[in-house]
């Protein structure tokens, strides 16, 4: 099944939004399910990467530093550890942090609020993924 996930922040300023094409191996059918398999096909392409991959001389254009200004951390995706990443661990922490209201989900412009609600996703569906972002600090 082929699905397309677009991510977006509130905190971005201008709307750097790209639409990933994404293969999913069957037909999910609650929201739960979906994140679960979302999260393993990340897990498994972080993992797939080890640090020797990296290229020997980095670098990033103007634009490229913009972006990633905007979405909130520049760097050049290295690895600095041949650590795995734990699926189990990262699909409780991607429900938790939905739970607690970190990250919205939207599939065909409709917001899904419910982890356990049929989802009925179809072929060429448009998920959208809003990061919410908390203030932190003190206000006078």
């Amino acid at each position: 099944m082929k699905i397309y996930v677009t991510m977006k922040s509130l905190a971005m300023r201008k709307a750097y939004l790209t639409k990933k094409e994404i293969h999913l191996e069957g037909f999910p059918t609650t929201l739960r399910v979906l994140l679960t398999e979302l999260v393993s096909i990340q897990i498994q392409e972080f993992n797939a990467t080890t640090q020797t991959e990296t290229n020997m001389v980095s670098f990033l254009t103007n634009e490229e530093i913009e972006q990633k200004v905007y979405a909130g951390k520049v760097g050049f995706r290295t690895k600095y550890s041949d650590q795995k990443a734990d699926l189990q661990t990262a699909v409780r922490v991607a429900i938790q942090a939905f739970e607690d209201g970190l990250y919205r989900v939207v599939i065909n412009e409709k917001e899904t609020l419910d982890l356990d609600e049929r989802l009925g996703l179809q072929e060429d569906d448009q998920l959208t993924f809003i990061k919410l972002t908390m203030l932190a600090g003190r206000m006078w």
